[in-house]
């Protein structure tokens, strides 16, 4: 089973937490994460827009000083802000993992087992609940990255709901994610070229939907990758979903039925992660799908 993915808070590192209940009342915080996010994601780029498009829309200026930067700056780490049930790591591992295993009781939520087919390396990691080292949940635009060109002027609930999107969340390889850092796409890209254009255009859909602007430097090294790949597509976000959802409703992404339809949906090629991924469109088993 699959759990929808929505606005959540998130970071980059592996840990252990707990399950909320479902029918957690609503708080004053989730609340306002979850209006930040619906503002947030207003002007997002729509499906299929070609990744060289938007980011031709995003302005190009220097990095701004890093002063001030605290991950605390961008709200609690793994909170079930969109009480579902589960904490952010425990999501996206349900999203991106194969043949995940659950603990049981924990309604489906707590990740003790699967297999991840790392974007960044395209190796097979088998990931075990408490291993430390194999899997981490990457924000594919650094949360640095992202106060350095702009988020340092928003407040704590739309920083919190930038680090919550899992549009801008990946489970990957732990090492890979080390290597990264706070890297952007000037100094840092994943090993297997494969992904790239796909990389890239995450990271354009990110900052082109809360407003962030590149370096130039930044800037020409997403140009150069999408070069290589014309008319490569921005995926788009399932996030925000509505706070209040009754328990047992399912509002996940429903996978595309074929490559036919996403074709018609203006979401092809699908890469593993993606709204509407269906493992049964990757015939080959690389990570893409109607390509």
């Amino acid at each position: 089973m699959k759990h929808r993915i929505t606005a959540l808070a998130a970071l980059a590192v592996v840990g252990t937490a707990a399950c909320a209940p479902a029918d957690t009342p609503a708080t004053p915080a989730a609340d306002a994460v979850s209006e930040a996010a619906q503002q947030s994601t207003s002007g997002a780029p729509t499906a299929g827009q070609p990744a060289a498009d938007v980011l031709a829309t995003l302005p190009v200026k220097g990095r701004a000083v890093k002063t001030g930067y605290d991950r605390d700056e961008f709200g609690a780490t793994w909170a079930d802000v969109d009480r579902n049930g589960c904490d952010t790591r425990n999501d996206v591992l349900a999203r991106d993992l194969t043949q995940e295993q659950f603990r049981p009781g924990t309604q489906d939520c707590v990740v003790v087992s699967g297999t991840l087919v790392d974007p960044y390396t395209a190796q097979t990691i088998a990931f075990e609940k408490g291993d430390g080292s194999s899997v981490d949940i990457d924000h594919v635009v650094a949360l640095s990255n992202g106060w350095q060109t702009g988020a340092f002027g928003w407040d704590e609930t739309r920083r919190t709901a930038f680090a919550n999107d899992p549009l801008n969340l990946l489970a990957v390889d732990y090492a890979a994610n080390r290597q990264k850092g706070d890297g952007d796409a000037a100094t840092w890209l994943p090993a297997h070229r494969g992904y790239r254009c796909a990389y890239v255009a995450r990271q354009v859909a990110v900052k082109a939907t809360y407003g962030l602007w590149v370096t130039q430097a930044e800037h020409d090294a997403i140009a150069r990758v999408l070069d290589t790949c014309p008319g490569e597509p921005v995926p788009t976000s399932t996030a925000p979903v509505p706070v209040d959802v009754p328990a047992g409703t399912s509002t996940a992404v429903e996978p595309f039925a074929n490559c036919d339809a996403a074709r018609s949906a203006g979401a092809a090629p699908l890469h593993r992660g993606d709204p509407g991924w269906s493992d049964r469109m990757d015939g080959d088993g690389d990570g893409t799908a109607c390509e």
